[in-house]
């Protein structure tokens, strides 16, 4: 793989959906008797599962109800319906709860100011939800902690302290109380790691329209817009969010995280932009230009230099992922063509991706987890130079399925299939990156790579 080359390219238009993919009530709840399963095995007689507005994904896995203003717990007892606190502003909304449900207001996870007292206490709810003296309790959050951080990562917990001392309390001692969340997340069988074929399709729908935002931007970019004129090209509709949208350019894409301005896009400004749904983001960087001559002179070599190896090791790290590959196997890709220290990748190249954008990730040095059917993989290397070659990126999802995943993915979705089969054939053919049969692209800019962003159609390819 020596000859990547910018090449004249006509990136198809891949279709967008016409059909929205749902979850089923009965996902759901198989998630939640798999949830109790793993729950009893570890040694839990109860799951607490916490959400809020940022840290939601775990317990809308579960219920498909996500926190909007307040915080959110859900409470999971063999034997016993689920139960689902929420305050003043979620006692409507818990209704998208797809199953029977316990639902019970607890007014002081309300914002300030608003009514409270007629709940019950805190200590009085978990009282009838079985939660007493020496009741074993998983809580789960967002994160969960190893012996690197604390000689009791187990007793570590992120959630709001008043929460962890009421349990604390309740059972009698603290060591009953600990940290579950790795039966969620963690990268080797964590319960989020593996998605069902509807849940696939669900991100594959978001894929498509964050993807057509940043394809957007990439086509209709001119220099004289200001950064919000450039977010307006997206033409966002509503889908939620997965993290803040991100664009900048100038002396700006050195904050990294910034959301747009009404800065002035210059000619030659370094420019990115990052934009993440639920199941879903893609990120591209390169220069406003139309060619090199149009760069600083100190970095006319910005293609030879950062883009042409940035793109082959994606590319082999595209052409090697699979089912049965280990983390440590993509790792060593990525850091045998940029592990050098000017490329600046000190972030794990790739991780799981579901409702929230980064869950866990199996891919670091000298990981030995194997990648398995039914993951949903972010592909996500980033060089960070820290020099005025910027950066490139090249960030998308894909989605590993067996055979008799895919067969049913082509029954159920046969709209979805089409477009990745599509996406399948623009990578191969177009861009020169063999692909195995269980890698599916979920992207409409599938490894589509112009660093010179006033020439979109002059992309990055194997020949």
């Amino acid at each position: 793989m020596t000859d990547v080359a910018l090449t004249a390219l006509q990136l198809p238009d891949f279709g967008m959906p016409t059909v929205e993919p749902r979850i089923p009530a009965g996902v759901f709840q198989a998630r939640c008797a798999a949830a109790l399963e793993r729950a009893a095995s570890a040694g839990f007689d109860v799951l607490v599962i916490y959400g809020d507005r940022e840290h939601f994904a775990n317990i809308a896995y579960l219920t498909n109800y996500d926190p909007r203003f307040e915080e959110a717990l859900l409470i999971l007892r063999a034997g016993h319906k689920p139960t689902l606190l929420v305050g003043n502003e979620g006692w409507s909304y818990a209704n998208i709860v797809p199953y029977e449900i316990n639902v019970i207001l607890y007014q002081s996870f309300s914002l300030l100011a608003q009514p409270r007292g007629d709940s019950l206490s805190l200590a009085e709810i978990f009282d009838l939800c079985g939660i007493g003296a020496n009741t074993r309790v998983g809580v789960t959050g967002w994160k969960y902690f190893d012996e690197r951080e604390t000689d009791t990562p187990n007793l570590w917990l992120e959630v709001p302290s008043y929460l962890v001392d009421t349990l604390r309390q309740l059972t009698g001692d603290s060591r009953r109380v600990v940290n579950a969340t790795s039966l969620f997340m963690n990268p080797a069988d964590g319960l989020r790691i593996i998605n069902e074929v509807d849940q696939l399709a669900a991100f594959e729908y978001a894929a498509c329209h964050s993807s057509q935002s940043v394809r957007n931007v990439i086509f209709g970019l001119k220099a004289g817009m200001t950064e919000y004129e450039a977010v307006r090209l997206m033409q966002l509709n509503g889908i939620p969010h997965s993290v803040t949208l991100m664009l900048s350019s100038g002396e700006r894409t050195s904050l990294g995280l910034a959301s747009p301005s009404s800065r002035v896009i210059q000619q030659g400004d370094p420019f990115v932009t990052a934009f993440g749904l639920w199941g879903a983001l893609n990120c591209r960087a390169g220069f406003v230009v139309k060619d090199a001559d149009e760069l600083p002179k100190n970095i006319h070599d910005y293609v030879d230099k950062l883009v042409t190896p940035y793109f082959r090791a994606v590319a082999e790290w595209y052409e090697t992922v699979g089912i049965g590959v280990t983390g440590g196997d993509l790792f060593a890709i990525i850091n045998k063509h940029i592990g050098d220290p000017f490329f600046g990748v000190s972030l794990n190249p790739g991780h799981y991706t579901h409702l929230d954008e980064w869950v866990n990730s199996p891919i670091f040095a000298g990981s030995t987890i194997p990648l398995k059917s039914g993951m949903a993989i972010q592909v996500d290397v980033i060089p960070a130079t820290g020099t005025p070659y910027f950066t490139s990126n090249i960030e998308d999802g894909i989605a590993l399925a067996d055979a008799a995943l895919r067969a049913s993915f082509e029954k159920l979705y046969p709209e979805t299939w089409a477009r990745i089969q599509a996406r399948r054939r623009f990578m191969q053919e177009s861009l020169g990156i063999t692909l195995k049969p269980e890698i599916l692209p979920l992207s409409n800019i599938p490894a589509y790579l112009p660093p010179y962003l006033l020439s979109p159609h002059m992309a990055m390819a194997i020949r």
